[in-house]
């Protein structure tokens, strides 16, 4: 099924309040823990995969409708037993969809450089699914012969419907980007971009026709405008100046 994505650009001077005002709605995602300041969050790094003329860059700025990124995904810090994400997300309008399986960190390039799935995705106990998105995945590394384009990094809060688990919202601060990445700089957070000097985007996700009537309640109150926020796209025209396009 296709989720729904609706993304908000915020300013930084009103996440308190707005954060006060969705809480008695929401309850914290699991994978969260809490900062020096008291607030529950993770670290999101992204890897973002393009071809060599900026193909993914271009079908978001052109319109199409349907397109689909590749990256690969950690979260917070590397640790001896890190595993990241191989995703593929699938994106119709507003609607969603991600194939994902996992990789230890330490096996990323080597799986990239053999496309050996077998041997390095994490096998669970149905171990078809996951190799079945892995290897398409690899496919389009391949086929389209695409590389290590962008890495965005942000805080993210997360919390999921306390009266309906299939709703989720986020709030992803400090977004900052970085071109042309080694895939093991993915926990490097140095020589980065901020991709806005005071806002934050807020995205609303849902599986059903209409968004939750105490969700779109907060959102007039607040006058947010729902907006087509790519972080990727964002995070190359932050460092439009260093973009090589080759043909």
């Amino acid at each position: 099924m296709l989720r729904i994505e609706r993304k908000y650009l915020v300013p930084d001077d009103r996440l308190d309040a707005l954060r006060k005002r969705l809480l008695p709605f929401l309850d914290p995602d699991s994978y969260t823990h809490e900062n020096e300041l008291g607030i529950r969050e993770y670290t999101v790094r992204s890897i973002y995969f393009d071809s060599r003329d900026l193909a993914c860059y271009y079908e978001k700025h052109e319109g199409i409708m349907l397109r689909r990124k590749f990256r690969i995904r950690g979260y917070d810090n590397a640790e001896p037993g890190s595993r990241v994400v191989l995703e593929i997300k699938r994106k119709f309008e507003a609607r969603q969809k991600k194939y994902r399986s996992y990789v230890m960190f330490r096996n990323v390039e080597k799986l990239l450089q053999s496309g050996d799935i077998n041997k390095y995705v994490v096998s669970n106990r149905n171990n078809g699914p996951a190799l079945a998105e892995a290897s398409k995945f690899m496919y389009n590394i391949n086929k389209r012969q695409l590389r290590p384009t962008c890495l965005i990094v942000y805080e993210r809060e997360a919390y999921y419907g306390r009266f309906d688990r299939s709703v989720r919202i986020t709030f992803d601060k400090n977004i900052r980007s970085r071109l042309y990445p080694a895939v093991s700089s993915l926990f490097d957070g140095e020589g980065m971009k901020n991709l806005f000097s005071n806002h934050f985007i807020m995205e609303v996700k849902y599986f059903r026709h209409e968004m939750p009537a105490w969700a779109r309640s907060v959102v007039q109150e607040f006058r947010l405008r729902n907006e087509a926020l790519s972080k990727y796209t964002l995070g190359i025209d932050a460092n439009r100046e260093k973009v090589v396009v080759t043909y």
